[in-house]
C-alpha cells in the first residue's frame, strides 16, 4: 500500500445536483485546517487534506498574535494528518498550546510539596538512613537530611507544564530564526519556563492526564484545557514531539478571526479620539424585529458587528471576510460573476439596513475587506484602498465606505 499523502487546497468542496447528476465544484471558503482522509471499507488513514488560508500563513499568524491565541484553531479528535506537520507553520498549533499552558499556570491551586534538604537544625522529619550513610560515616554530624512539606502551587502540574513548555519550545526552535511569529512565541515560552524553573520537568505517565480530567468532574475549564494541551504534546501530535511529518487535525474559522481583528483595529482607532465602541458579539448592538405574526418570522433581529459613537456621529462597521475590494479594483464590476456581484450587493444592502437604525447628525457605514499586504500597498499608493459614496434622503445623509485592510499587516494611519 502506498504511504498516505497530503493534498493542499485553498478552497472548499461544494456538492450540487443537475439534470446529469451530482456535480462537484470548488469555491473559496472561510475555514482553514487539516483533516485526515480514511478508506471507506477499512477506516484506515489514506491521506490528508490541508486547506490553506487565502491571505497567507504570515497574515494569520500576525492576526492571532494581535487578537490572542485563544481565538486560534479548534483541534479535532482523531488520527494524525499525514504530512501536515511539515506544511503547517509550528506556531499554528504551538501558539494555542502556549496560551493554554499560560492560563493553567495562572490558575493553579496552592498545595504542599514534600522536599528534602540538608540543614543544621532539624526540620520536619530527619531521614535517618541518609544521615547514617551521608553524614555520620563522614564525620559531618551536624548535617541533618530532613524531609518536610513546603507550600507550593500544584507542584506536579507545574512539573508537567515545564516538560510541555520545553517540548513546544524545541519545535519552535526549528523555525525561530526565519519566522517572526515563531520567534515571538519562543520569547513567550522562555518567560513561562522562568515561572517553573524551580521544579524539574516531569513527563505525564500513561493515562495520567486522562485520569486527572475524568476523575474530577468539577475541574475548571482553564485547567481542563491546559491538561488537554499537555495531552497533545505527550501524544506527539505535531506539537513538539518526534513526528515531524504528521500533525494534529484542526480547523480555523477565518471569518471569525477577521471579525476579531477588525474589532481590535477599530478599538485602537476609537481610543485616539474618545469614541465609544459597542460590538455585536457582546450583544451590545442588537435590534429585535417585531413581527405581527411570529410564525412568519424569517429574521429575529439585526446585529451590526461594530458601532462607534463619537458625539453626534455614529460609525457602523461590518467586517467581511471576502476578496471583493481587491477584485473590484483588479477586474472591475463588469467582470464580476453574478454570484459575487449579488453577494457584494447583499453586503451593501445589509450595512445600509444597519444605518437606518440610528439617528445622528452624521452616519458613517463601512464595509471592511481583507487584502494581502502587497495588494494593500499597491491600492494605497493609488488611493484605491477606500471607496466612498454618499446617500442623501431629505435631511438624512449616510456616508458609505468600502475599505481594504491588510490581513494582519501594517495599516497606514488615518481614522477608520
Amino acid at each position: 500500500m502506498n504511504e498516505p499523502s497530503l493534498a493542499k487546497l485553498d478552497i472548499r468542496v461544494q456538492l450540487g445536483s443537475s439534470e446529469s447528476g451530482t456535480k462537484l465544484s470548488l469555491v473559496p471558503g472561510s475555514r482553514a485546517g487539516a483533516v485526515p482522509l480514511r478508506f471507506a471499507h477499512t477506516g484506515h488513514v489514506a491521506g490528508g487534506i490541508l486547506v490553506e488560508p487565502r491571505f497567507g500563513w504570515s497574515g494569520v499568524g500576525s492576526v492571532l498574535a494581535q487578537t490572542g491565541w485563544h481565538a486560534g484553531p479548534t483541534f479535532i479528535d482523531g488520527p494524525l494528518v499525514p504530512g501536515s506537520g511539515r506544511e503547517v507553520p509550528p506556531w499554528v498549533l504551538a501558539g494555542p498550546v502556549l496560551a493554554r499552558l499560560e492560563d493553567l499556570l495562572n490558575s493553579l491551586r496552592r498545595g504542599y510539596l514534600v522536599q528534602e534538604e540538608v540543614t543544621q537544625r532539624p526540620r520536619g522529619q530527619i531521614v535517618w538512613n541518609r544521615y547514617i550513610t551521608e553524614s555520620l560515616t563522614r564525620g559531618r554530624w551536624a548535617n541533618l537530611p530532613c524531609r518536610h512539606p513546603e507550600l507550593a502551587t500544584d507542584p506536579i502540574l507545574r512539573q508537567m507544564a515545564r516538560w510541555g513548555l520545553e517540548r513546544v519550545r524545541t519545535s519552535l526552535m526549528s523555525a525561530g530564526g526565519r519566522d517572526p511569529i515563531a520567534f515571538m512565541l519562543l520569547a513567550l515560552a522562555d518567560s513561562l519556563l522562568q515561572r517553573v524553573r524551580d521544579v524539574a520537568p516531569r513527563a505525564p505517565r500513561s493515562g495520567e492526564l486522562n485520569r486527572l480530567t475524568v476523575d474530577d468532574p468539577l475541574l475548571n475549564t482553564t485547567l481542563r484545557r491546559g491538561l488537554e494541551a499537555l495531552g497533545w504534546v505527550a501524544d506527539e501530535r505535531g506539537l513538539g514531539g518526534g513526528r515531524e511529518m504528521d500533525g494534529i487535525a484542526w480547523a480555523l474559522h477565518l471569518e471569525q478571526l477577521w471579525e476579531n481583528y477588525v474589532e481590535a483595529l477599530i478599538r485602537r482607532e476609537a481610543a485616539l479620539d474618545g469614541g465609544i465602541v459597542r460590538v455585536g458579539r457582546l450583544r451590545e448592538t442588537v435590534f429585535p424585529i417585531e413581527w405581527s405574526d411570529p410564525s412568519h418570522r424569517s429574521l429575529g433581529h439585526l446585529v451590526p458587528d461594530i458601532v462607534v459613537v463619537r458625539g453626534r456621529v455614529v460609525h457602523i462597521v461590518d467586517a467581511k471576510y471576502k476578496a471583493h475590494l481587491a477584485e473590484l479594483d483588479e477586474h472591475g464590476w463588469q467582470r464580476f460573476t453574478d454570484d459575487v456581484r449579488e453577494a457584494h450587493r447583499a453586503d451593501v444592502h445589509q450595512i445600509l439596513a444597519y444605518a437606518s437604525l440610528y439617528e445622528a447628525d452624521e452616519i458613517r457605514a463601512s464595509l471592511l475587506y481583507p487584502l494581502r499586504q502587497g495588494t494593500y500597498d499597491a491600492l494605497k499608493s493609488r488611493g484605491r484602498d477606500r471607496s466612498a459614496a454618499s446617500l442623501l434622503h431629505g435631511s438624512r445623509r449616510v456616508h458609505l465606505e468600502l475599505r481594504g485592510i491588510p490581513f494582519g499587516g501594517a495599516v497606514s494611519s488615518g481614522r477608520g
